[in-house]
């Protein structure tokens, strides 16, 4: 989630142990449980020798080694990048998706047909989807997350939008913004001359927006919950939103994920316990849509639905449900425009942050694993009830039905939320009806629920990870895997909502406890054990599934500080310091090691007084212990820095890895032009944007 539209307010209730607490007491005992995995707790969870033999292969492997030097922090309006590398912009904000629309210009007026025909705003998360195994590293599909807007950008013709604060939006300023919102599907090809272009009326360039049709699918589908006005038998929903990070299938279709959606929504009445958990306002919603209800230009209720308040008989004449019909896994087939993107709700309802696809294995459940973005909330994990049968793996450019492939691994599975103990090991908690709460009553009865309501589980999982006893995180953004070893990587961004040590910890909604339905924390105070009451810093975690699938065993792998620190627990240097880190990619590079890439949406002033928002690169193989300290600091290097005020985002490369695509969101004042390294001089229309990096010699990136 970017830093520009966090939503500040803590939104969990939780009185179980926060996790910088368990987190402190873990770090004490580092000496002893030095590896990555933490063999003390992988014996406890029976990974013994195992785990003994893989430690040791890979001290016997010759590492990865980064052969690039650091660059130095920069705060510019350009892309830095190491020498001998080149940075090109490729599809920013506003770029024609077909060959008749009108070319960019700064001062081009966006219109709601132009950008629904146009790249849309604010890149996020993306992948590269190749349309065939001999060009994969040439010519693809790009999937990427518009996730929110920037007004001040889009209507900066007319000097900025109107009436943003208060009374009613233009319709067509309304409509115009929902357009720019969602995502963007768009063939990029590599020329000659090595450098990268879109492929203007391409049949796979495609938008989807927050008006976009879409399907509802797993247990919430057709249930009562998310019956509406526009679709009485609860099967559609209207457009995905505030897409922040993104995954993929083995089968071959993107997940965008919904984030920070609750905000575009209002009620102004009485809200359910779930809405009023996962925030929904209850005055105006982020850019008021709601407010341009009744134009009569309006068709079909698309802005009056947004205004969730109950006031017919039943939910088939409002839309009190609307808000139900968000807060999943969107999955999209790229290759294929004859289907609507479906919304798979067994994977959870939340902030959803990304969708990371766990080890693959042959005759195995399928896995993914995401996190919640807010403050003290939890991390997750789904897996399949049916086995992975490598003949459904992506067949690239072939036309089949791969969402029907998606149906049958992301509709009926078992959802978990993460319990991380003091000893180095954690449980997956499952969110099924029939689990048994902390306090012995069956989930549902705790809820409320029908003994039989998987649905009402989905709609209510932030309450059923709250009873469970999940353990509330830092701000859970990016996971990555290595799919080798199966290791999990997660940054926990930060979190500035922790008290000072003795101070009472207040709640939401008129709440006063964790079994009260709906209610979540205004400040949560800190313990004796937590060393950070204000981690602005953040830090990344990872851990080894054990062999049941419900234990594992978890490592703290780096926190982020400025070098000049007094609690710079990492050993960070000019060199390298980070904080909030939010992006992540695991870059597998063969024979059992990779490079594990991070992000950073960083507004710690300690280290945004040196430097812009970075990417960086550690090589966890090389590691000794596992974890990034004070003696290893040559293996974390700091690769690229962003722009004036952007976030470094979404990130992933071409097969032969001579190409990194990352994403600028954001930006003050860039780009100067298309080469990303140039510095704008005067001022220019801010454009959020892809950037492709890579070598001058056409080698591998990184190495």
């Amino acid at each position: 989630m970017s830093k520009e539209i966090e939503d500040h307010r803590v939104l969990n209730p939780g009185t179980n142990e926060p996790f910088a607490s368990v987190l402190e007491r873990h770090v004490s005992r580092r000496s002893v449980m030095r590896g990555g995995l933490g063999l003390a707790a992988a014996s406890m969870l029976g990974f013994g020798g195992a785990a003994q033999a893989l430690a040791s292969g890979a001290m016997q492997k010759t590492p990865l080694s980064l052969a690039f030097e650091s660059v130095a922090g920069s705060r510019t309006d350009a892309v830095v990048v190491p020498s001998g590398y080149t940075a090109q912009v490729l599809v920013p904000w506003g770029t024609p998706l077909s060959g008749e629309a009108p070319a960019w210009g700064d001062e081009l007026a966006m219109t709601a047909e132009r950008q629904a025909a146009s790249v849309g705003m604010h890149h996020d998360g993306m992948h590269g989807f190749p349309l065939d195994a001999e060009s994969a590293s040439r010519r693809f599909v790009l999937a990427l997350n518009n996730e929110y807007i920037d007004q001040q950008a889009l209507w900066a013709p007319q000097g900025g939008p109107t009436n943003a604060e208060t009374g009613a939006r233009p319709a067509e300023e309304s409509r115009t913004e929902i357009n720019a919102h969602g995502l963007t599907l768009v063939e990029v090809r590599k020329g000659d001359d090595g450098r990268w272009a879109h492929v203007p009326g391409s049949p796979y360039n495609r938008r989807f927006t927050s008006a976009t049709e879409m399907e509802l699918a797993g247990p919430v589908a057709g249930s009562g919950y998310v019956r509406t006005k526009f679709s009485p038998e609860g099967r559609l929903a209207r457009g995905t939103n505030n897409n922040c990070g993104n995954g993929f299938t083995p089968w071959g279709t993107y997940l965008a994920c919904e984030e920070n959606w609750p905000n575009i929504f209002v009620n102004t009445g009485e809200r359910f316990p779930d809405d009023a958990r996962i925030g929904i306002p209850t005055e105006r919603g982020r850019y008021g849509w709601e407010t341009s209800a009744g134009d009569p230009s309006e068709q079909n209720d698309e802005f009056a639905r947004f205004d969730i308040t109950p006031r017919g008989a039943d939910a088939g004449e409002d839309y009190r449900n609307e808000s139900r019909t968000f807060g999943y896994q969107v999955e999209i087939d790229p290759y294929d425009g004859s289907h609507r993107a479906v919304k798979r709700t067994a994977l959870g309802r939340f902030r959803h942050e990304g969708c990371w696809l766990g080890k693959l294995e042959p005759g195995k459940p399928v896995v993914f694993y995401s996190g919640h973005d807010a403050r003290n909330e939890y991390i997750y994990k789904f897996v399949s009830a049916a086995a992975w049968d490598p003949a459904d793996a992506n067949r690239p450019g072939a036309a089949y039905d791969r969402l029907a492939i998606g149906a049958k691994y992301l509709d009926e599975g078992t959802l978990y939320a993460a319990r991380f103990d003091a000893d180095g090991s954690g449980e997956w908690l499952a969110l099924t009806p029939q689990a048994q709460t902390t306090d012995g009553r069956p989930l549902h009865e705790a809820l409320g629920l029908a003994a039989d309501d998987l649905a009402g589980i989905i709609i209510n999982t932030c309450d059923a990870a709250d009873l469970m006893g999940a353990t509330p995180m830092d701000r859970p953004e990016w996971a990555s895997v290595d799919p080798v070893s199966g290791e999990v990587y997660i940054t926990l961004t930060n979190n500035s909502k922790r008290t000072e040590a003795g101070s009472e910890a207040t709640y939401t909604n008129e709440g006063s406890a964790i079994d009260e339905h709906g209610v979540g924390f205004a400040t949560a105070p800190v313990n004796e054990a937590n060393p950070r009451p204000d981690n602005g810093a953040g830090h990344i975690i990872s851990w080894r599934e054990g062999s049941d699938g419900t234990r594992f065993a978890w490592e703290v792998f780096v926190f982020g500080a400025a070098a000049s620190d007094g609690d710079n627990r990492s050993g960070l240097t000019a060199a390298n310091q980070f904080a909030s880190p939010d992006g992540l990619w695991y870059d597998d590079r063969g024979d059992g090691q990779g490079i594990l890439w991070i992000q950073t949406d960083n507004g710690y002033e300690g280290v945004a007084e040196h430097t812009n928002d970075q990417l960086l690169a550690v090589v966890p193989g090389a590691l000794e212990g596992g974890v990034v300290t004070a003696e290893n600091q040559q293996h974390l290097k700091r690769f690229a820095v962003g722009p004036n005020g952007c976030e470094v985002t979404g990130i992933f490369a071409t097969p032969d890895r001579t190409a990194l695509f990352i994403n600028i969101q954001h930006p003050g004042n860039w780009p100067a032009s298309e080469d990303a390294t140039e510095q704008t001089q005067d001022s220019v229309r801010p454009r959020a944007s892809t950037v492709v990096i890579q070598k001058e010699d056409g080698g591998q990136i990184g190495v």
